[in-house]
């Protein structure tokens, strides 16, 4: 399924749904954070994805982190909370989902690095690199977040 992400774009779809999603910043002993370039928008994000009734944030996290990248991580801390609803996100069935997203710190602790059917890359990216990859503003904005190891992010 494709999607298309809308930041402060008045010509962008009306939300019609809210959905709790996920992401991890999960970052190696090198410094260098865990990416996977998106197989529905070939942007390169965070891992994540919506959490699943029956699963904590944390669980969610953990879930999502190992399906698309094929590591085991445990959750360390929050990066903060990403709810700004000038950004929507527009699915191929119909669906506009106000951005809602809880972001969390996570260490590696076991697995290889594999691709999914959500993921067409997966790699370690020092943070001098980011710059050369295309990714979405609000994103990038997380990545950014979770580098810095400031208060938490809430909005």
């Amino acid at each position: 399924m494709g999607k298309t992400d809308y930041y402060d774009d008045p010509a962008a779809p009306a939300a019609n749904s809210l959905v709790v999603a996920v992401a991890a910043v999960v970052l190696d002993d090198h410094g260098r954070v865990l990416l996977i370039q998106r197989t529905d928008n070939g942007l390169w994000a965070l891992p994540g994805g919506a959490q699943d009734l029956g699963e904590s944030v944390s669980q969610a996290a953990v879930r999502e982190t190992r399906e698309e990248t094929g590591l085991k991580v445990e959750v360390t801390g929050i990066v903060g909370v990403y709810s700004d609803p000038r950004h929507v996100i527009s699915y191929d069935d119909g669906e506009v989902r106000q951005e809602f997203s809880v972001c969390l710190r996570a260490r590696p602790l076991a697995g290889d690095l594999a691709t999914s059917t959500e993921s067409r890359v997966v790699r370690w990216v020092d943070p001098s690199q980011l710059d050369q990859l295309e990714m979405h503003p609000t994103m990038r904005l997380r990545v950014e977040h979770g580098l810095n190891a400031g208060a938490p992010h809430i909005d």
